[in-house]
């Protein structure tokens, strides 16, 4: 019998990764400004939960937190760092992160990368609606990856209790090595493969290095997952689950989160695009750095 795709969002719980705290150690605030709504008519009051900056072409991109309240990734989520090196942190209690997700508007379009948590906390539905956002102006979204708290967030149900997209009007962009291998490899894949499904007809599956709309790059940022994707935008570098705990992984790219899933191509990815931000002066945006979700 076919199960609901909540039922199955369930059993793909344990591919979360959820975290977030303030900005005790927070990553380096390359921000302008206070957060805005990302439309025509600023708002003259900053957003809760939510940061805009402007990038190098003029397009406008805001962070958006997507779990409720202060969370930490705990110290067992770094099982490759030694105690005295986690000691070193003075983190007892974990290290601060968040459930993010990006919001850019450009060309007169809005693009969000990654979806969030959805029904399992998720509070995408209600900053874009205090940004002055609706889901269905929403003209492309663009997914690092396909666990579960980057996907969920694409599916709501309806009056009838049926699963509905929440971004009727957006194109779908996701890698073709990650799609492959969610569909036909990686197990517990039924979440995965129902939200592909219901947006069938809008997805487009992309190569790394692929140009795609809007000046967007797709670029290979495996290990986290089997197809994880960074994408650049003009002076801005988002790199997904490139780094879960910041404060350790900014200066131990070596470290890996017991959630990557190839930690050797994982920690290869770390240090080549922390490197590759730095030669070229980009801003990173990250869906677990700590508020505000920028580092450079």
């Amino acid at each position: 019998m076919k199960r609901s795709l909540s039922s199955l969002f369930a059993v793909a719980l344990a591919l979360t990764v959820v975290g977030c705290s303030d900005t005790k150690t927070a990553a380096k605030d390359a921000s302008v400004g206070d957060a805005k709504a990302s439309t025509a008519d600023e708002k003259p009051a900053a957003v809760a939960g939510t940061k805009t900056v402007s990038l190098a072409n003029g397009a406008k991109v805001t962070w958006i937190q997507d779990n409720e309240g202060e969370k930490l990734m705990p110290r067992d989520l770094f099982s490759d760092a030694s105690d005295s090196l986690y000691a070193s942190l003075n983190m007892p209690a974990g290290i601060p992160a968040s459930v993010s997700t990006f919001l850019v508007q450009v060309d007169g379009t809005y693009i969000l990368f990654d979806a969030g948590l959805g029904a399992f906390g998720g509070q995408l539905m209600s900053r874009l609606a205090a940004l002055g956002v609706n889901p269905d102006s929403i003209g492309l979204v663009y997914l690092t990856h396909f666990h579960m708290d980057h996907i969920a967030g694409l599916v709501a149900k309806d009056s009838a209790g049926a699963d509905v997209k929440v971004f009727r009007n957006a194109a779908v962009y996701a890698g073709q090595v990650e799609y492959d291998a969610w569909m036909n490899d990686i197990p517990k894949n039924d979440m995965q493969k129902n939200v592909m499904a219901l947006y069938k007809d809008s997805l487009h599956l992309f190569a790394f290095g692929d140009s795609l709309p809007h000046g967007v790059l797709a670029m290979d940022a495996v290990g986290h997952t089997p197809g994880h994707t960074a994408f650049q935008l003009a002076n801005l570098l988002i790199v997904g689950d490139l780094m879960h705990g910041y404060a350790l992984q900014k200066d131990h790219p070596e470290i890996n989160s017991n959630y990557d899933m190839d930690k050797a191509k994982s920690a290869e990815s770390r240090k080549r695009l922390m490197q590759y931000a730095r030669e070229n002066k980009l801003l990173m945006a990250g869906m677990h750095l700590p508020p505000p979700g920028f580092a450079e």
